[in-house]
């Protein structure tokens, strides 16, 4: 099978296909190419810049914690999980802060694309491309300290990013680094609300978070599909006939659930020994945002807990809101009460 939308035997005619200009990312590349776009975005995005942000993640959350205490009510989500992804990938990538909400706006509409506004979503997304190209070019006058800037003048044996594959890039980094960091906060804000005893031992000590984060990316996984794949042959799959060209879709929900490979699979056990979930991908393809990831949801989630020691679910399980998404697992709203 292969990623690349060459072998697709039909044009997508869903709302959320992507442009070629923001198509030439990761995710999107074949081994040759995808081995050259990672070793290009590995000299940009290492792990001590992730880790650079430690203090600023701490920072942004304790102020965001400092409006909920003056609530009797709030919203994880709203209040916590979107604003702080939002903030921590756009310092991250450098993105100046007044132009922040419209980068919010665009990433909603593509989240929540609507069936009968189809134009809706293609404005999103020409905007957002109009957006990053601009700062692309502004960026390369005025280099600053960012992962960006940091792209922008990355370079392999003289091999660099084209332009089209910096604005893919940045598209897929900021995109990817906004709703899923979030939706893996709330998901194990809910988790933990709904496991008292587990609630309990993360405020003791006996429950790492560490243990909390990745037993919620196997049970509540924030990005249900890896990306698309084509068959570039006939090929049969558990009995079912795929013809060449045909789009394939591998759930990563499905396999951290698999009853071959995890006991219990349905119950959330942040104890158990097996943890090597797909929640970020395997191989090449293997997310390369996943330890900022997993120190965001650390760190909210842990100062989010402790803080508010009578932290509570406003309302029922049954009556949450989920986003109408094939992709994403996330909720629209974690009413609590503080």
């Amino acid at each position: 099978m292969s990623v690349s939308k060459q072998h697709a035997r039909t044009v997508a005619g869903h709302v959320n296909s992507l442009p070629a200009e923001l198509d030439a990312h990761l995710l999107n590349s074949d081994p040759q190419a995808h081995a050259r776009l990672r070793r290009l975005v590995s000299t940009a995005f290492t792990p001590r810049r992730a880790e650079s942000l430690r203090k600023t993640v701490q920072e942004s959350t304790d102020q965001l914690l400092d409006t909920i205490a003056g609530k009797d009510r709030a919203d994880v989500v709203a209040d916590l999980a979107l604003p702080l992804s939002m903030s921590v990938i756009c310092d991250l990538m450098g993105i100046p802060a007044g132009n922040r909400p419209d980068f919010r706006r665009w990433t909603d509409t593509l989240l929540n694309a609507d069936p009968g506004a189809p134009l809706r979503s293609r404005e999103a997304m020409r905007e957002m491309h109009q957006f990053l190209a601009r700062l692309i070019g502004s960026k390369r006058g005025a280099m600053a300290d960012d992962l960006l800037s940091a792209l922008i003048t990355a370079r392999d044996e003289g091999d660099r990013l084209s332009e089209n594959e910096l604005v893919a890039m940045a598209f897929l980094l900021l995109f990817g680094g906004y709703d899923n960091v979030a939706s893996l906060i709330a998901g194990s804000v809910l988790a933990l609300l709904t496991h008292p005893d587990h609630l309990a031992a993360v405020r003791t000590g006996e429950l790492a978070m560490d243990a909390v984060t990745e037993e919620t990316l196997r049970w509540n996984s924030p990005a249900m599909l890896a990306v698309r794949r084509f068959a570039t042959e006939d090929i049969r799959m558990g009995g079912t006939h795929v013809p060449a060209g045909e789009r394939v879709w591998l759930s990563w929900a499905s396999a951290n659930r698999d009853s071959e490979r995890f006991a219990n699979p349905e119950t959330f056990d942040p104890f158990r020994e097996d943890t090597a979930h797909l929640a970020f991908g395997h191989g090449p393809h293997y997310c390369p945002g996943a330890a900022l990831a997993r120190m965001e949801n650390n760190i909210a989630v842990t100062s989010l807990v402790q803080r508010f020691p009578n932290l509570s679910l406003s309302g029922s399980v049954e009556a949450l809101r989920w986003t109408s998404s094939l992709r994403s697992r996330s909720l629209r709203e974690l009413p609590i009460t503080i």
